[in-house]
């Protein structure tokens, strides 16, 4: 009986490490799978985390990309406005230049003026008296001294650049271009 008791005991033994043993290996097939549903848990968001940052860093490139097309288009547009001109004609004006010589010195113009848009045109004619009377009282007031040479001339057309500017507001002209200048 001893035997058999202890054969039991043994049997009671193996059973209850067979039984610590199946908890250990269950134990350790379970954290596996935890360590196995990490891992997957870490690369799927690995893989939603690059494919943000590519989506993000794409839409950021696409819209660029178009900003860069719209500018260049808007760039494209401001050229052809500049390369066809828009001129706008004062006609003929011819003043008594001063001086003290014996014979009196006169002065014919033909200008035109160079707009900035050419929906200023008809704002243009509501204002034309007001631009010449203040090219008339300028110009009366130059000598023949002051036309000569290429000097002359460009000093001329800056102040009447500038007088234009002032007179014209809010039209904006581009320059002042002589047609025809005569000194007598």
């Amino acid at each position: 009986m001893a035997d058999d008791a202890k054969k039991k005991d043994d049997d009671e033994e193996k059973k209850e490490g067979e039984a610590a043993e199946g908890d250990e290996a269950a134990a350790a097939a379970e954290a596996e799978a935890k360590g196995k549903k990490k891992k997957k848990l870490i690369i799927i968001g690995a893989v939603v985390g690059i494919l943000l940052i590519a989506g993000g860093g794409g839409g950021y490139w696409f819209m660029t990309k178009k900003q860069a097309e719209l500018t260049a288009a808007q760039q494209a547009a401001a050229e052809a406005d500049k390369s066809k001109p828009v001129y706008y004609n004062l006609g003929d004006m011819i003043v008594n230049l001063s001086g003290e010589g014996k014979h009196p010195n006169y002065l014919k113009v033909k200008i035109s003026l160079e707009l900035a848009d050419e929906k200023d045109l008809p704002l243009m004619d509501a204002i034309k008296p007001r631009i010449i009377d203040n090219f008339q009282v300028y110009l009366r007031e130059l000598r023949i001294e002051d036309l000569r040479g290429s000097a002359g001339m460009y000093r001329l057309r800056e102040e009447l650049l500038m007088r234009v500017t002032e007179a014209a507001q809010p039209v904006r002209i581009r320059d002042v271009l002589f047609q025809e200048m005569l000194v007598q």
